[in-house]
């Protein structure tokens, strides 16, 4: 199953920009890591809706798109990060 298929071509572009709001997150101090995808998750939506207007639709997308970045995140962090 390739995930990437159920992402409309209208919202590919909020997944650099999640993945670029997240690692502007994590570069602050005051917010929490366990916050970051909750934060990300609110500005998918957010995001989805503004392109695709008020619809179940633009929600399904948000949480998708939300969901691409924090496991393409993870895998980035997972791959390169050196055990001990």
């Amino acid at each position: 199953m390739n995930i990437m298929e159920y992402v409309v071509e209208q919202a590919f572009i909020l997944i650099p920009a999640l993945y670029f709001l997240g690692l502007m997150l994590k570069g602050t101090k005051k917010i929490q890591d366990w916050t970051i995808p909750w934060i990300l998750l609110i500005c998918g939506i957010a995001g989805a809706i503004a392109l695709m207007g008020l619809n179940i639709d633009a929600v399904i997308q948000g949480v998708i798109v939300t969901g691409v970045t924090v496991y393409a995140n993870q895998l980035i962090k997972q791959s390169t990060e050196k055990r001990g």
